[in-house]
């Protein structure tokens, strides 16, 4: 019989113990990862998982600073804060929007425009921030949804502070107004700065000083429950408000300058020659820039843009217009300049004057011509004839580099965004457009025509220069800067933009009194507000070409559509001896300057000089060749 062993105890015992000895190591392996792993948490990872933890329950609440205000130089209110009450969502709390928006709906006036703004920052706005669905909620919805907000999970009624411009459209266009944040300015914005906050300067002032009307957004550290309702507040860091804007501007001044224009289209700078503030800034028409806060509507804001008027234009900033006669003010002052010049000599204007072996006639305003003219005489009575030898004799480059000092096609370097620069052409001008500069393009621009265009403030700028005695000043809006809690007050020092050379300043004197006459001698083209005046002007009035004249065809305005007639322009300054005010005058399509724009001036001087608000007597009467 055989003896054959059917089980091996040891070689089972062996491959037993070995088995549970590999168990063994894994299992005090896996301990002892679960030992470092609670190591790690609770030593290392403590702080940043305590973090998390209270997170949960604590809620980092943004406070909205308030905006700082904008007034005028006298304390009159341009720019304010009101407070509103605002439904917003939180939409990390929400678990069907849909039905939410669908109850809410049943409680306030919810409309399409309200659901469209919620719906893009939705899209735009981090889920956990709170996103307002309707703003300036009424008193009684106010009290309906807060009543019922207990049944809404991430639904709040808040208590904010909204921008308002109490003077509707007075001084919109340098004022500007505020927007909600939209998605290019979310990406483009400190996060941190804005946190809370859905309103940013869109343009003006509210725009170029954004930094300082900002402040600071504050904090409340409030515990919450498993449903995120606020119980109690942990800590509260107090939001600092925005620095107040104190201006130049003249409320008053400015009502007057905007009512003066009317319903016409221009602008008005005016400016105080020795410090560059701007007194009155004014483009016509305005706008009510309130709706634009909580975002007009499309239908306004497409009739807006429709208007044939152009409301929403900044002419005064960045209208360009050419500058007509009113150039003469400053190459009358550029012919003094030239060596050899002789002021008294007499040039014969025959009513036209046509280049070397050309026939083509460049015309005088005066038809029968203005007879002999010296520079006194051609300034005062707006002779163009003298002006087109004189544009020859200085050249284009002669013209430009006089001009170029006054300001003249650079932006004045006044504190808002977005200012034009005008024109102030060259043959190196056109030859970056590839174009070519004829001789005839040189004469036109010795009377403000052609290629050279200017804004308004620009106008009021190098008048300005004038009127200081050849020392050109930035021109700027804002003249102190206020913290709203301390009142500490920051003045804004006047800046020297430029000292314009000149050979000899005795030329300034020459050229000053030229420009008295205009207003004060019965030939004088500005003669109808300067002869019963109480104090001295000094201005230059002019007349823009809107539409060509074709040779032998003579111009008849009320045979002109009105937006082709001419522009009346008016720049001046007063009073002579001791200038308070520079005035820059533009009514498009106003025909002539000496009618039309040197009364709006008139206007404003005497409010500024002497406290009068009326216009200047009614017994004017301009002389025969006042049609400038």
């Amino acid at each position: 019989m055989l003896n054959i062993q059917i089980k091996d105890h040891f070689r089972e015992t062996r491959l037993y113990n070995a088995r549970l000895s590999v168990i063994g190591v894994i299992v005090v392996t896996l301990i002892f990862a679960l030992i470092l792993r609670l190591a790690y948490l609770q030593v290392f990872a403590h702080r940043h998982y305590e973090t998390l933890s209270q997170a949960n329950r604590i809620k980092p609440i943004p406070i909205q600073p308030p905006r700082g205000l904008i007034l005028d130089r006298n304390g009159v209110i341009l720019a304010q804060n009101y407070p509103v009450y605002t439904l917003e969502i939180i939409p990390e709390q929400v678990d069907d929007m849909n039905t939410l928006l669908e109850e809410l709906g049943q409680i306030v006036n919810l409309n399409e425009a309200d659901l469209k703004n919620f719906r893009k920052q939705l899209r735009e706005r981090p889920r956990f921030e709170n996103l307002v669905l309707r703003s300036h909620l009424t008193e009684e919805e106010a009290a309906r949804l807060a009543v019922k907000r207990t049944y809404f999970s991430g639904v709040e009624l808040e208590a904010r502070l909204r921008r308002h411009y109490p003077l509707t459209g007075l001084g919109v266009h340098f004022l500007g107004y505020v927007g909600r944040i939209n998605e290019q300015e979310q990406e483009q914005i400190d996060k941190a700065a804005y946190r809370g906050m859905e309103y940013i300067g869109k343009l003006g002032l509210e725009a170029s000083y954004e930094k300082t009307l900002l402040g600071q957004v504050g904090f409340e550290k409030v515990e919450t429950n498993a449903h995120g309702r606020s119980l109690r507040i942990l800590e509260r860091i107090a939001p600092v408000a925005g620095k107040n804007l104190y201006l130049s501007i003249d409320a008053r001044l400015q009502a007057l300058a905007e009512q003066a224009l009317g319903k016409r289209r221009g602008a008005i700078i005016a400016m105080e020659p020795a410090t560059g503030a701007v007194l009155a800034f004014v483009s016509t028409p305005t706008y009510d820039p309130n709706p634009f806060v909580q975002g007009i509507d499309p239908d306004s804001y497409q009739r807006l843009l429709d208007d044939p008027d152009k409301p929403l234009i900044n002419r005064a900033l960045n209208g360009q217009y050419a500058p007509g006669s009113t150039i003469k003010a400053f190459l009358g002052l550029a012919a003094l300049e030239q060596d050899g010049f002789d002021p008294d000599k007499p040039v014969v204007c025959p009513g036209w004057f046509t280049l070397p072996g050309s026939s083509h006639q460049f015309r005088d305003w005066k038809k029968a011509g203005h007879g002999a003219m010296n520079l006194h005489d051609a300034v005062v009575q707006s002779c163009d004839v003298y002006f087109y030898r004189l544009a020859v004799a200085m050249n284009i480059d002669g013209m430009k580099k006089f001009l170029a000092p006054f300001g003249f096609g650079k932006k004045t370097g006044v504190d808002l965004f977005n200012e034009s620069e005008g024109i102030l052409p060259s043959p190196e001008w056109k030859a970056a457009r590839k174009q070519i500069w004829y001789p005839g393009e040189t004469v036109i621009t010795g009377i403000g025509q052609g290629s050279i265009l200017v804004t308004p403030l620009q106008l009021a700028d190098a008048m300005s220069g004038l009127a200081n005695r050849g020392v050109r000043m930035k021109p700027q809006l804002v003249r102190a800067i206020v913290d709203a809690k301390t009142q500490a007050r920051r003045e804004t020092e006047p800046v020297v933009t430029v000292q314009i050379p000149l050979k000899d300043r005795h030329n300034l004197d020459i050229q000053i009194q030229n420009l008295t006459d205009v207003a004060h001698t019965n030939r004088g083209t500005a003669y109808g507000i300067g002869h019963n005046s109480p104090y001295k002007i000094a201005g230059k009035t002019g007349t823009a070409q809107v539409k060509s004249i074709a040779q032998g065809q003579s111009y008849s305005e009320k045979a002109t559509p009105e937006r082709f007639r001419d522009h009346a322009l008016f720049v001046s300054f007063a009073p002579v001896g001791d200038p308070k005010i520079a005035v820059s005058v533009i009514v498009e399509n106003g025909g002539h300057g000496s009618s039309t724009a040197a009364p709006i001036a008139r206007k404003l001087m005497d409010y500024l000089i002497l406290g009068k608000t009326s216009a200047p007597p009614g017994d004017a009467k301009p002389g025969t060749e006042n049609d400038e």
